[in-house]
């Protein structure tokens, strides 16, 4: 269910391509169960449910979706793996809902390459045929990638490589549709990235801001609320763990001065919130719950 909401002038929706059932290490790192399981209650495999939100924007230079996420692609025993049911279109059904459909889609901004972010940016010409093609999922949509993101892409490491697969973005490539940038973009009136290193080299989180209204789409530069309240809490994922906090950092800094309203991609409870000074600190204060979703959804 899809949630609507004005940044300013700005509509924007965050939709959803679905959920994953994640091993709850993975979001916690080095953070012993005991302490992370206060947050969130794993499963009798320690798995852990996570979201695979995106953010769709009106902005002036036309829609922009920010993620596509997992998409159809995935094997019946992959969805078994990842704890997926067996629906298709997922993301698409989202931006039907808000009045969109993927050919209606300007730009995806991909915050990075893995998986579970840029699957969704190809499907299977024919998804019966195991040798099918790839084709664009946007079919009219420009896609963006930081250069070094796709460098690390194209070349993975023995770290990298089970989430880096050629096929989620090999077909923008041949198509033309694949742009190269560097460093921060503004993209829109109003909406601009920044690149924050920490998960990935160039991983880029979004702002929306207009009439002294701000969104922070932050995508897995801080994926759930608790690792923006615990700086040092951060995913076994992330490549560089230091760079990610101080990332964090200053993010968490810039969205308080603001009073940014957030945008949790992952995070298996808290959807959007703000930031308060609690009782230790800075800590988020949530405003939309995975619980409330289907309440305030509103489509």
């Amino acid at each position: 269910m899809p949630y609507s909401l004005q940044i300013g002038s700005i509509p924007c929706h965050i939709v959803s391509d679905g959920r994953q059932l994640v091993d709850g290490g993975g979001f916690f790192g080095l953070v012993p169960r005991v302490l992370w399981e206060r947050v969130i209650r794993p499963d009798e495999k320690n798995r852990i449910p996570v979201q695979m939100r995106s953010l769709l924007i009106q902005s002036s230079a036309g829609l922009i979706l920010v993620d596509a996420g997992q998409g159809d692609k995935l094997t019946a025993k992959e969805r078994r793996i990842w704890g997926m049911d067996d629906r298709n279109q997922r993301l698409a059904a989202d931006l039907r809902r808000v009045g969109f459909g993927p050919e209606d889609v300007d730009i995806v901004l991909m915050t990075h390459l893995h998986a579970d972010h840029a699957g969704g940016c190809t499907r299977w010409v024919d998804p019966t045929d195991a040798d099918s093609a790839a084709v664009p999922s946007f079919p009219n949509a420009r896609y963006l990638i930081q250069r070094i993101e796709m460098a690390d892409a194209s070349f993975p490491n023995e770290r990298t490589r089970g989430t880096y697969f050629s096929q989620n973005w090999e077909p923008l490539r041949r198509s033309g549709r694949l742009d190269l940038v560097d460093g921060d973009q503004r993209l829109a009136v109003g909406v601009r990235t920044v690149t924050a290193p920490g998960h990935t080299e160039s991983i880029q989180a979004v702002w929306v801001e207009d009439g002294g209204a701000s969104l922070l789409f932050l995508g897995d530069t801080c994926s759930w609320a608790a690792h923006l309240n615990r700086l040092a809490w951060v995913p076994s994922f992330d490549l560089y763990p230091m760079r990610s906090i101080e990332s964090k950092r200053h993010l968490r800094q810039q969205a308080q001065e603001k009073n940014a309203l957030l945008v949790f991609q992952h995070d298996g409870q808290v959807v959007t919130g703000r930031l308060v000074q609690g009782a230790r600190g800075v800590e988020v204060r949530p405003e939309i719950t995975e619980e409330a979703w289907p309440l305030v959804g509103g489509q």
